[in-house]
């Protein structure tokens, strides 16, 4: 079973994290992984599924995200910041607000694949196959907002509807990752394998098929690393994505790129 789940949460990480590096939404996906922190508090208190409630946090500020930065004045990088802070401010403040509260969550934070159980993987499943759907539905409109905003307006696309939906997806896949990564470590594995990708070429479909490669191995490898010396798999999934990342800037600072 954990095998399966590393499979697929590399699969989708790696799909999802082009779109992450293509359109410098890295800090974003950071600041998901904190504010799903208050949801998952809420659902620690309620008794409801942890991983539900952080979704459903996300979803909350991936909107908040996209009212703010359609105000006159913000971009995404303030309304980002100030997601990320108030989403896990809020968090602790309900946290410390409850008297006597000793929940772990320690494995919704850094992750706990060894444990997975058969619905997690259903899960990870079901959201791979939306995902993947999804982004070869509207490949050639993400990709032309990716690179071209103003000329993809002026073509007459909804820009702020498709920048919304990759906010959907990205949370979505955060909240798959997280029995897998957990919150803090998920980061790494949605956009180390793809910046890992794009420093080996420059053609999408390439380095989307190279991404999805990196995150699988990364997943797995960290997996059976994880087993033989006995380490968290979260850290040791998330040390080997970035490990892939770095060796590629050095391979490529190697090759003369610059």
């Amino acid at each position: 079973m954990p095998w399966l789940e590393a499979i697929l949460v590399g699969t989708v990480c790696g799909l999802i994290g082009v779109q992450v590096v293509l359109r410098r939404q890295a800090f974003f996906t950071m600041a998901m992984t904190h504010a799903t922190f208050p949801g998952v508090v809420i659902a620690a208190v309620t008794g409801l599924n942890l991983y539900l409630g952080g979704a459903a946090a996300g979803v909350l500020a991936a909107l908040a995200v996209t009212a703010l930065a359609r105000r006159r004045g913000h971009d995404h990088s303030t309304a980002t910041a100030v997601a990320l802070a108030a989403g896990f401010a809020l968090g602790v403040a309900l946290m410390s607000a409850q008297n006597g509260f000793t929940k772990d969550l320690t494995a919704y934070l850094t992750g706990s694949i060894l444990t997975v159980a058969p619905s997690d993987v259903w899960v990870a499943a079901g959201v791979t196959a939306a995902v993947a759907l999804v982004l070869a539905a509207l490949h050639k409109e993400l990709v032309y907002t990716a690179f071209d905003r103003d000329g993809a307006r002026a073509a007459g696309y909804r820009t702020g509807a498709l920048d919304l939906l990759v906010l959907l997806l990205i949370e979505a896949v955060v909240a798959t990752a997280v029995p897998a990564a957990g919150t803090i470590l998920t980061l790494a594995l949605v956009v180390a394998p793809a910046g890992a990708a794009r420093l080996w070429t420059g053609r999408l479909g390439t380095m989307t098929a190279l991404a999805t490669a990196i995150a699988v191995g990364s997943a797995t490898g960290g997996l059976y690393l994880s087993r033989a010396f006995d380490v968290a798999a979260g850290g040791a999934i998330s040390l080997l994505a970035a490990a892939c990342f770095v060796l590629s800037a050095l391979a490529r600072r190697n090759r003369g790129v610059t």
